[in-house]
């Protein structure tokens, strides 16, 4: 069965594939933990890794079944048809988030552009392109997905 995009209202991603999952539908709704900053306090918070997406894995006749729960949207399209995700670049993707620590840079030197190989975790020798460097992140292309991903730099040092 293939793995479908599912376009969710806005900062609703994790309860809805909570609803589906609970209705029986195989969702992946891949989150990260964020420090954010208010003026009392800091507190670390579980964010969609994309916002307003979720992944659902479910026969294509049964697609209308998403539609039950509150929150859903539609589905991506690309070409006209619904986009489907293969199942390597879930897998790919979840590997990344369990391990998503990177080690031995130095983010002086580092600049876009710059291709970089992983040094440990599942993702060990894959060779990522630094699309951004700031201060406190580092946006970072994975070639063999074609995604974009954003590390904070307190997280590969």
């Amino acid at each position: 069965m293939p793995w479908y995009v599912v376009r969710a209202k806005p900062q609703h991603e994790i309860k809805t594939a909570a609803i589906l999952e609970k209705a029986g539908v195989h969702v992946y709704c891949p989150v990260i933990t964020e420090v954010r900053q208010w003026s009392d306090r800091r507190k670390k918070v579980t964010v969609p890794l994309f916002k307003s997406y979720v992944f659902v894995n479910l026969d294509e006749k049964a697609r209308n079944k998403v539609f039950e729960a509150p929150g859903v949207n539609s589905f991506l399209y690309y070409l006209n048809k619904p986009a489907i995700v293969r199942e390597e670049e879930i897998e790919v993707l979840r590997s990344w988030l369990e391990n998503h620590k990177a080690n031995d840079f130095q983010v002086g030197m580092l600049k876009p552009g710059d291709e970089v190989v992983l040094q440990s975790g599942k993702m060990k020798d894959k060779k990522a392109v630094i699309q951004q460097a700031g201060n406190k992140k580092l946006k970072l292309i994975l070639k063999e997905v074609g995604w974009t991903l954003t590390v904070n730099v307190q997280d590969v040092l």
